[in-house]
């Protein structure tokens, strides 16, 4: 059982989590929902959002709807490139933000099913001692994320948006 006061920093990866949400369920992440369960049993320390810049209003109200909530949001711009390919990746980004924070707080919790982060949840685990909750799709997550996460907590229909009819 956590203590009331544990300190916990949140790191999403947007990009990640939208896209696996939609693929799996074609339904949208429940960030508020998300932050009470998150926040149930600690206290926030920092929390980021890493998203990609569009430039549109849908885009900025939502940047607002999660600064509103309590997360700090680190943009990129999209780039395009010439093949018609996308890039907007904030793993780096994450990574030395990671890297910075674990050895502040006592719960690490990272938002991506993506698999380049098992060594930087293994590496702050085996540093700092801090705990790793780790939230994504299961069947979208790599296995060894999962494997490298102190806790994993798939996200579920609890952690999803109603549809709108």
């Amino acid at each position: 059982m956590s203590s009331a006061t544990e300190s916990i920093a949140i790191f999403v990866d947007v990009q990640n989590v939208y896209y696996t949400t939609r693929q799996a369920y074609s339904r949208n992440f429940d960030y508020n929902g998300f932050w009470a369960r998150v926040t149930a049993d600690g206290s926030v320390t920092n929390a980021i959002a890493y998203a990609i810049d569009k430039g549109d209003a849908k885009q900025r109200q939502f940047q607002n709807i999660l600064k509103a909530i309590g997360f700090e949001v680190k943009l990129k711009p999209y780039i395009q490139r010439a093949d018609g390919s996308a890039k907007g990746d904030w793993d780096v980004g994450i990574t030395l933000d990671v890297m910075e924070w674990a050895p502040k707080v006592q719960r690490i919790v990272l938002v991506s099913g993506d698999g380049d982060f098992d060594l930087l949840v293994q590496r702050v685990r085996d540093l700092y001692g801090v705990k790793v909750d780790v939230y994504g799709v299961p069947q979208l997550t790599a296995a060894s994320l999962v494997r490298a996460a102190s806790r994993f907590f798939p996200i579920d229909a609890s952690l999803l948006l109603e549809i709108k009819s």
